[in-house]
């Protein structure tokens, strides 16, 4: 039913926890499934991801998802984590079943949500 990547990612998540520091936090869910993800980032002042943490409460999938997504937008400029998709971490992990693909889109949405955030607090400081 999982890829190895799936199950390596639910049983060792990499960047768990919050950040200390963080300068982004986007939270999202699916109520329907009752997944919440939060990512926290903290963005340098040449717009690099030095640092990125999640805590997710869900599935197996939700928390792969999360895991995967983290280490995909570490190290990258802000422009480079706004490309990141659903389909990425999907194949990033090596595929997901058919009713666990919401997890990947809440992955996606949940960091977008955190550079939403990192967007509306620079522009909350001028």
């Amino acid at each position: 039913m999982y890829t190895e990547k799936v199950l390596d990612h639910f049983s060792n998540p990499r960047n768990m926890g919050e950040v200390e520091g963080a300068n982004a936090v986007g939270t999202v869910g699916n109520a329907k499934c009752g997944d919440i993800m939060q990512i926290s980032l903290k963005i340098n002042d040449d717009g690099i991801i030095e640092d990125v943490g999640f805590k997710t409460f869900g599935c197996g999938a939700a928390i792969a998802t999360s895991s995967m997504a983290t280490e995909m937008i570490k190290g990258k400029s802000i422009d480079e984590a706004m490309k990141l998709s659903n389909a990425a971490v999907v194949e990033a992990l090596e595929g997901l079943p058919p009713a666990k693909i919401h997890c990947s889109v809440l992955a996606e949405e949940a960091v977008k949500a955190a550079l939403e955030d990192y967007h509306k607090r620079r522009e909350e400081a001028k």
